[in-house]
């Protein structure tokens, strides 16, 4: 099977008898995202299932023995990393028992009390992160940020030949909700005459989406393309702050460093493949006279269901805007189509040289822009590199972000005839330098 089959656990007419489930935004029992949670009364972190405005405690579940039995002992783990881990197949035998379980009401009286409100607990990292590596398939977003330093070639010779990418700093990742300190480092103003190391004054946000590896590959062993969907345990959102100026100082000859690896942002729960199938889309056609990928990246059945149909939303809160009881300003929307490369391209050509995944890696996207203004992904593009600031509803105007500033990522997959899932919020506010 693939990760694209469609089964019962996606029937539209599937209702769970969690009350909050039915028409959720992010998760209705079509979903069944898995996060790593903890409540005030308990030590430790527990496994949980989204539902509604619940956690389903998969422990719990466990110690029950109301999952597949060969999965009690993982799910009863303090984190998702052999979880992550476990093969496909066992992947779709938990999610059909939890689809069952939460949609049978003969279950309720023993189900129920597993479940806890989602704003009496605390969400974590789903499991350490043992490497990070932040993609740049966003292709207008590769072309606008190009643009503004080529203006006849935006695109270096070598990005439609091959998924560029730089290792990223996996130790600085957080979930949403913890505060991002606006970081210090080495800049050179235009007006200076010299380097300074001050606070950055041109913090900005990335829109990407996160995608965990879940089973890895030996040392020395590539990922062919048509494996490449088994690597992949599942997606989120993740905000992947730049302080662009640090960056523009210190990427010469190399790529980023200090400029990125103070802070990333992901949204907490891990969306399965599974629960993805009804939103996978053909990747776009490539312009004529593009290089078709080499052979080591093509494959018929990933250019057939290799996209994915997500709608990716970014909102913006000030200070004054919460203080004035404003609603948050729309940055950008945009469809996570706008990749020039798949996911599983991605994982194939990282490993294509040899490279071991493991369990528990994080791969950033990189930046995604749609064509126009309204989908553009970080405000280096809104602001054309400062010099056209927004206005808000406040009044206020920014070209870059401000302490106190709050970004909140969202996104939504959806198909004609099927119930929409989301993958919940990626947030985090801006704290001064210290």
């Amino acid at each position: 099977m693939n990760w694209w089959t469609i089964d019962e656990t996606h029937d539209p007419a599937r209702k769970s008898w969690v009350e909050s489930a039915d028409g959720h935004r992010d998760f209705p029992v079509q979903n069944l995202a898995f996060g790593v949670f903890s409540m005030a009364e308990t030590p430790g972190t527990r496994i949980g299932v989204a539902i509604g405005d619940r956690i389903l405690d998969l422990g719990a579940l466990a110690a029950a023995r109301l999952i597949p039995l060969n999965l009690t002992e993982i799910c009863s783990d303090a984190s998702m990393a052999r979880l992550l881990a476990i093969p496909a197949q066992d992947r779709r035998a938990l999610r059909h028992a939890l689809s069952d379980l939460l949609c049978d009401e003969a279950r309720r009286p023993v189900i129920e009390p597993m479940l806890h409100p989602v704003e009496a607990c605390m969400l974590h990292l789903p499991t350490r992160i043992g490497d990070y590596t932040d993609f740049y398939v966003g292709i207008h977003h590769a072309n606008n940020i190009g643009r503004q330093f080529r203006p006849d070639n935006p695109l270096l010779p070598n990005y439609k030949h091959v998924p560029i990418g730089y290792h990223g700093r996996a130790s600085s990742i957080r979930p949403s909700g913890v505060p991002v300190v606006r970081p210090t480092g080495q800049r050179k103003p235009p007006e200076a005459d010299a380097p300074i190391f001050a606070p950055t004054a041109r913090l900005d946000y990335e829109l990407e989406m996160g995608v965990w590896i879940g089973s890895g590959n030996d040392l020395g062993e590539p990922v062919p393309i048509t494996d490449a969907a088994q690597h992949i345990a599942g997606f989120c959102l993740l905000n992947d702050w730049s302080a662009r100026d640090v960056q523009g100082w210190e990427y010469q000859p190399l790529g980023p460093f200090l400029s990125k690896n103070f802070h990333s942002t992901i949204s907490p729960w891990v969306v399965t493949p599974e629960a993805l199938a009804p939103f996978r889309a053909a990747q776009p056609p490539r312009p004529e006279g593009d290089p078709q990928p080499l052979p080591y990246l093509s494959d018929a059945d990933d250019q057939a269901h290799g996209a994915l149909g997500v709608m990716l939303q970014v909102h913006l809160t000030t200070q004054a805007m919460r203080k004035a009881g404003l609603p948050p300003h729309r940055l950008s929307h945009g469809p996570a189509t706008n990749m020039y490369w798949t996911v599983n391209q991605m994982v194939a050509h990282h490993a294509s040289n040899g490279c071991n995944l493991t369990p528990g890696d994080l791969l950033g996207t990189g930046t995604i822009s749609a064509p126009e203004r309204e989908g553009f992904g970080s405000l280096m593009e809104l602001s054309q590199g400062g010099k056209s600031p927004l206005t808000l509803a406040s009044g206020e105007t920014r070209t870059f972000l401000e302490d106190g500033d709050e970004i909140s990522i969202t996104a939504t997959a959806a198909a004609d005839g099927f119930v929409s899932i989301g993958f919940g919020e990626c947030r985090a506010r801006i704290l001064p330098a210290r």
